[in-house]
């Protein structure tokens, strides 16, 4: 019998911050980089393209002697029944003993850990006095995207937000981000939020940006090679399943590209149909940004190079994130203890 903690979204939110994803997922991927990591295959599965799905992610930590898996659903369709699109459960064990630490809801640490992965991509290799963001996409991963981008890039003065589904849902958001975001321990007063309401708007915001970040369900280019200027970093973070597309792929060519893990990326990340349409090799990744972090690998050398961070996302993102709830959470005896 063990003793296992076993904890709700509304009880982890108050114990963990962006900031907290930031510190944890940068250590795990240094971590990564060390080969002190493993990640297992990916298992997805679509009910209805486009529409349903599920994941199942699970890896090993060494450096924390924790190992775990994470299953996420997301289905377009539950907002109409009350019930939230991205729903999921992560559960952790002792890499010594192979006991059950916590299970907890995966929703809330797959936002987080999410926001985190793209923030790094920006953190390491956009420009150092990058002011204008483009947000492609304005779902609820927006919120955090926007929130820990500028916990690393304080120099952000402009956001642009585009929902390719709905003109309304990004005026919304850019009406209500700063404050969402203040909520976040993140300060947003200083920063210009808008909307492009149409696709020649979301042109002339990516000429405009130095970062964009596309974090989007989409299985088709929204970003466009001709659009883009030197020295633009991107961070996407939509493309986790085989099919998924977010930006053009003769853009790739162009780019300094770098990956979270780079066997998964060349199967289901934002590369994956570059490589597949042959714009590009295996051979043009940089490196993972675990590598760039510690040194390892070049990062961005010019203010002209153009960027890319793919990041799918990988369980030790969501291990790490959940390992950091665990602890403050048996500090501050938060959770339900169960036996099982």
């Amino acid at each position: 019998m063990f003793k296992i903690r076993v904890l709700s979204q509304e009880q982890i939110q108050p114990l963990v911050s962006i900031r907290d994803a930031i510190e944890a997922v940068e250590q795990v991927y240094c971590l990564k980089a060390e080969g002190k990591t493993s990640i297992w295959p990916l298992v997805t599965y679509d009910f209805e393209v486009g529409v349903s799905d599920m994941d199942i992610k699970s890896g090993y930590i060494g450096g924390l002697n924790i190992f775990g898996m994470k299953s996420v659903s997301y289905f377009s369709k539950n907002a109409g029944m009350g019930l939230p699109n991205l729903i999921g459960i992560l559960t952790v064990y002792s890499a010594e003993t192979g006991v059950p630490l916590g299970v907890m809801d995966a929703s809330y640490i797959t936002c987080l850990r999410t926001g985190a992965a793209g923030a790094l991509g920006i953190k390491h290799l956009a420009k150092k006095d990058a002011s204008v963001m483009t947000m492609v996409g304005a779902g609820k991963q927006a919120l955090y995207q926007m929130g820990a981008a500028l916990a690393v890039k304080p120099s952000i003065e402009r956001i642009i937000i585009y929902d390719g589904l709905s003109a309304e849902n990004a005026a919304k958001l850019a009406g209500e981000a700063a404050a969402i975001i203040k909520g976040m321990g993140v300060d947003a007063s200083g920063v210009r939020f808008e909307a492009a309401a149409d696709t020649k708007a979301l042109a002339d915001a990516v000429q405009a940006s130095d970062i964009v970040v596309t974090a989007t369900p989409s299985r088709s280019p929204i970003v466009m090679n001709d659009w883009v200027k030197p020295g633009t970093h991107f961070s996407c973070v939509g493309s986790d399943v085989a099919g998924k597309q977010e930006i053009d792929e003769n853009l790739l060519p162009r780019m300094k590209i770098y990956v979270d893990d780079t066997v998964q990326c060349i199967n289901v990340g934002e590369i994956e149909i570059g490589l597949k349409k042959k714009v590009i090799t295996a051979d043009e990744i940089r490196g993972e940004l675990g590598e760039v972090i510690l040194g390892r690998k070049e990062g961005r050398t010019s203010e002209e190079d153009i960027t890319l961070y793919d990041t799918t996302g990988i369980a030790i993102q969501d291990l790490v994130t959940a390992k950091k709830v665990l602890d403050l959470a048996a500090e501050r005896n938060v959770g339900t203890i169960v036996n099982i």
